[in-house]
């Protein structure tokens, strides 16, 4: 059993729990990245549930590192063949010292296994779910670095009072991750101080959302292309703030669900499984929520690129303008996406030059007065024509009356 590797995937991440020698030469051989799942802190909570302090010394005993769930480590899973548990969303399997899969038969004579015992299983799979969150919480604050977006100040500049009160609970939560690290658990004073700050977090979150839809109610009822422009432009501003603000809200509430789960580990360990689960659909609707008001936003923007795009000739400055704007709006809430794990493909849309829509436009002309110029030529000689007519039946009339006029001239000089 000192070569077996027990490996544990959630969806998010994957787990690789076995000797300290196994675990680093598996990691080292597929070229993942990990982080350490921290195996020993269920150690007490899992004794106390069994009722025996040796499996707090078993599981002391193993390594486990987390690896999250990415292209290169998805493919390693897909090498190795995962297979589904009975705990809902946990796929696992144990590798042989050769790379071999052994059967989950053979998983039953395995007393230690973390794949057997449900109670390891659901500690591990909740350890997993805090790494993951964590991942995404150290994600977001690097987005916020490289955006230069310093949520604080964002808020301060407010004067809503909803969002103020989020400056007081993000403090804290903060507070609260740092007990955590210091003493390894949640207790029930450290808990009591933040189980009220979801609502709060929530609350900023609806707001913003809504702050969003107003952005793209106002480009909808934009008639003119040089109003749109001035929108557009005040949007890659207000956009990026709100996203940041929307980042900041989901960075709370992962932190909240992790100290929520180092809760139960302690308090009701027996939970920990159902409560994940239900944290995660929790996490998912959060996003699905984020993302429906993001993509209204963006089928907008491109509705309003595609406009300008064809005033180009008319508003030669105006309609670059809105689609600079656009495609800025366009990367911020993509960019803002893939930090939140939200799947979205977009092409940004370049802003037609005017020299090109005026040449297109020259085309155009020629294209449709080439089939005319025959007939203008021919319109053209018939009316030279009918000129040359009238001015033939002029010319005889005025000749023909020279001539009456001269001849009564005549005449009345005969008379004389």
């Amino acid at each position: 059993m000192d070569d077996d590797l027990q490996l544990i995937s959630d969806g998010d991440g994957l787990a690789v729990i076995g000797s300290p020698t196994a675990v680093e030469r598996f990691l080292v051989s597929e070229g993942l990245p990990s982080k350490d799942l921290g195996l020993p802190r269920l150690g007490p909570t899992l004794s106390a549930v069994a009722g025996a302090a040796q499996k707090g010394a078993e599981i002391a005993a193993d390594s486990g590192r987390w690896v999250k769930l990415t292209e290169q480590s998805a493919h390693a899973l897909e090498k190795y063949g995962l297979m589904k548990g009975s705990n809902s969303g946990v796929s696992r399997a144990v590798l042989t010292k050769n790379g071999k899969i052994k059967g989950l038969l053979e998983l039953e004579k395995t007393p230690g296994s973390f794949l057997t015992n449900p109670a390891r299983l659901a500690g591990a799979a909740g350890l997993m779910a805090q790494l993951a969150m964590q991942q995404t919480m150290d994600e977001i604050t690097d987005y916020l670095a490289a955006i230069d977006a310093k949520v604080d100040d964002v808020l301060r500049a407010q004067k809503d009072a909803v969002l103020a009160d989020m400056i007081g609970a993000g403090l804290v939560i903060e507070e609260a991750m740092t007990v955590r690290e210091q003493v390894g658990r949640v207790s029930a004073v450290t808990w009591s101080k933040v189980q009220g700050t979801a609502m709060t977090i929530a609350r900023t979150q609806a707001y913003a959302l809504r702050q969003l839809d107003a952005l793209t109610e106002k480009m909808e009822h934009q008639t003119k292309i040089g109003d749109l422009a001035k929108t557009s432009k005040d949007a890659e501003v207000a956009v990026g703030e709100w996203l940041a603000v929307l980042a900041r809200c989901f960075q709370l509430h992962d932190a909240i669900s992790v100290l929520e789960l180092d809760r139960l580990l302690d308090a009701s360990p027996d939970e920990l499984d159902r409560h994940r689960l239900g944290l995660q659909v929790a996490r998912q609707n959060r996003r699905e929520l984020i993302s429906q008001s993001t993509e209204r936003l963006l089928a907008r923007v491109d509705a309003v690129v595609d406009r300008a795009n064809t005033k180009v000739l008319l508003h030669p400055t105006a309609s670059p303008a809105v689609v600079h704007a656009g495609n800025h709006v366009a990367v911020a809430v993509v960019d803002f996406h893939g930090r939140l794990g939200i799947e979205h493909g977009r092409q940004l849309m370049d802003a037609r030059r005017w020299l090109d829509a005026a040449a297109e436009a020259g085309e155009r002309a020629l294209d449709t007065g080439a089939g005319g110029v025959n007939a203008a030529r021919r319109l053209g000689n018939e009316t030279l024509h009918r000129v040359r007519s009238v001015t033939g039946r002029l010319s005889s009339e005025i000749g023909e009356r020279a001539l009456r006029r001269r001849g009564d001239d005549e005449e009345r000089g005969t008379a004389g």
